[in-house]
């Protein structure tokens, strides 16, 4: 079994505080605080973009691994995941992920490409890892 690990660290209080996330391997590090993630402060990330950035590049993993199985050749698999934070049961909540993808690929029909990349959505393992999202839409274009 593959193990992959992540670490945070959070320091004083909810709203005067202030952390950082770091990938186990120290090839990601970034800061995090109450105003990036519930206001809008742009200076540093949140939870959410970081399920964001785990989806979409997850899904595009995926999908390439399903086209090539189809015997197609993807030069690029852009993802842009958008993750909604509303509020549910009293506290915050994922309300939706909308997934964005651009894909050039030579060769493969319309209908076939939508098959494959709704396959991807619904099988990668973030996605999975993600059902209790109430909402998790694609929208898949070919790159013309």
């Amino acid at each position: 079994m593959k193990k992959s690990t992540a670490k945070a660290q959070w320091n004083k209080g909810l709203k005067n505080g202030n952390g950082e996330v770091s990938s186990g391997r120290g090839h990601f590090k970034a800061s995090y605080t109450y105003a990036s993630r519930f206001g809008d402060d742009t200076s540093a990330t949140n939870p959410e973009e970081l399920i964001g950035a785990a989806n979409a590049g997850c899904f595009s993993m995926f999908l390439s691994a399903l086209l090539e199985k189809a015997n197609y050749e993807p030069e690029t698999v852009n993802t842009t995941a958008t993750v909604h934070l509303g509020e549910k049961d009293g506290g915050p909540h994922v309300m939706k992920i909308e997934l964005d993808t651009e894909v050039s690929v030579a060769g493969i029909g319309e209908d076939e490409f939508q098959k494959l990349a709704q396959e991807a959505k619904e099988k990668c393992p973030i996605s999975k890892a993600l059902g209790a999202v109430p909402e998790i839409t694609l929208t898949a274009r070919l790159k013309k």
